[in-house]
């Protein structure tokens, strides 16, 4: 049995994708932007030894881009013939008995989502022309949601639910999160700048003016982008968080008037708790 893979602060999540494609079960993974959906999927197919092939959702997205087509000028010429099919993400993944990893499924379109129930029930599809390919051992489906009050992103149907096993991420402990930014930023930012860059990105999540708060991922880059600018946190919060975050009130404070409000309540935070630190 392969060791599970290392992700800081998924020793749960991690054990419960591993045992449910273990058991041949297709898994949904729901969770806010950034906490690791992703990474989790990839490190764990990456564990067990099994193929990836990756979806992004996308309300464009069609039925033939998932499965696949014949190429037009080949079946002018001589017909449809198998040779000249193009396997779309989903027929891939059957044919090699990998993965099917759909990021944001609940952001596709239904019809997109339905042409999933008979791969994921019976292990076939059948495309016209061609006709039925059946899935190989191993094959699974492994796909993301983020929550439904999340833009651009609808509730999936019960039936497609019906066909998936649940694993919830939620942000990590600050300890966790202070690990990441430590393990994943480019430009060796000091302890300080990371506890800066982690405290202040958290506090987005909690303060009642933001509507939507950010997520490790901007702590990153906060703490990166702080490294290069002298270590002024304020000022690559400026720059990190506008994409990142989303006011109650867009139209009223400005967003840098409340991240130097949420900033100076952090100071005054550390300056109670460690008086003799300047």
């Amino acid at each position: 049995m392969p060791l599970h893979p290392v992700i800081v602060g998924r020793d749960t999540e991690t054990e419960a994708l591993h045992a449910c494609l273990d058991a041949g079960r297709h898994v949904l993974l729901e969770g806010p932007v950034g906490v690791g959906k992703t990474a989790l999927a990839h490190a764990t197919c990456r564990a067990l030894g099994r193929g990836f092939v990756r979806v992004d959702g996308d309300g464009r997205y069609t039925e033939a881009r998932l499965v696949g087509a014949f190429d037009p000028p080949a079946v002018l010429a001589s017909g449809y013939r198998p040779e000249h099919f193009l396997a779309g993400p989903l027929v891939r993944a059957m044919r090699e008995g990998a993965v099917l990893f759909v990021n944001e499924l609940n952001r596709m379109p239904e019809g997109v989502q339905n042409v999933l129930l008979p791969a994921m029930d019976e292990g076939r599809v059948v495309v016209p022309q061609l006709g039925e390919v059946s899935a190989a051992a191993g094959f699974a489906v492994v796909a993301t949601q983020n929550p439904t009050e999340f833009v651009a992103t609808a509730a999936l149907s019960e039936a497609l639910l019906d066909r998936f096993e649940l694993v919830r991420l939620d942000y990590q402990s600050v300890f966790d999160e202070l690990a990441i930014v430590t393990q994943e930023a480019r430009c060796a930012p000091s302890a300080a700048v990371i506890a800066q860059a982690v405290a202040l990105t958290r506090a987005t999540r909690s303060d009642p003016r933001f509507r939507r708060g950010a997520s490790v991922r901007a702590a990153i880059a906060i703490a990166d982008i702080a490294t290069r600018l002298g270590n002024d946190v304020a000022r690559a919060a400026t720059i990190a968080l506008p994409t990142r975050v989303e006011l109650v009130d867009p139209q009223g404070t400005a967003l840098s008037d409340v991240l130097a409000d949420v900033l100076a309540e952090l100071k005054k935070k550390r300056t109670s708790a460690s008086p003799a630190l300047p």
